[in-house]
């Protein structure tokens, strides 16, 4: 059985970006790129990584979603990038294309930590949705769920979540950068002041 698919959320319109946030560059390299390397490094195979959306990175497989935008939307596509496996994954390890200074270790940890639930860290009260693991049973709760316009929260409201607390992430070295979203311009001067650029040693610089 492959045991975790990573999957690269590109979904969305890049309205407040004004450009595809994958192609943005910080220090002279796209989004994307930062993004699937750190993927990469965390799952076993990078064989079984895609691409959710119509993005292309890299030489990764895209699945585009035919169902709209939007993260439990590209959760539910994750069920035609089974198609191509040889066989179902366990989880699926979920991390959008606009979290440039995700970190390797803390994907490998949140690996570590899932028992067949959703792993995802909680940052100031907020489920961080974006950079987590999924079982696969979510996979077709979230096509139910994006069908009936429910939200990503309120479908995980409804299922048993492993919700990582600061004060366990902290311990794995991570302060926040890896689901730091890139939302805006204004979002890449203030990721490089806070964290420096994408990739460098975890350094404290809250």
């Amino acid at each position: 059985m492959t045991e975790i698919l990573g999957a690269i959320l590109t979904g969305g319109a890049s309205s407040r970006m004004g450009e595809n946030k994958a192609s943005v560059e910080i220090a002279c390299r796209p989004m994307s790129a930062w993004v699937s390397e750190a993927l990469a490094a965390a799952v076993s195979d990078s064989s079984h990584m895609v691409v959710l959306g119509d993005t292309p990175i890299g030489g990764i497989r895209s699945i585009d979603d035919r169902q709209g935008t939007g993260p439990l939307r590209g959760l539910a596509a994750v069920a035609d990038a089974t198609e191509h496996l040889d066989a179902v994954p366990r989880a699926v390890l979920l991390i959008a294309v606009d979290h440039p200074w995700v970190r390797p270790e803390t994907l490998r940890a949140l690996i570590s930590r899932f028992d067949d639930r959703a792993v995802v860290p909680v940052h100031h009260g907020v489920r961080q949705v974006t950079c987590a693991i999924y079982p696969m049973s979510l996979v077709t709760a979230a096509a139910e769920g994006a069908t009936a316009a429910q939200g990503f929260q309120a479908l995980l409201d409804n299922v048993d979540v492993d919700e990582v607390a600061p004060e366990t992430w902290t311990g794995w070295g991570e302060d926040g950068r890896s689901w730091f979203s890139v939302d805006t311009p204004e979002d890449v001067g203030a990721g490089l002041s806070r964290y420096g650029p994408p990739g460098e040693a975890n350094e404290d610089r809250r």
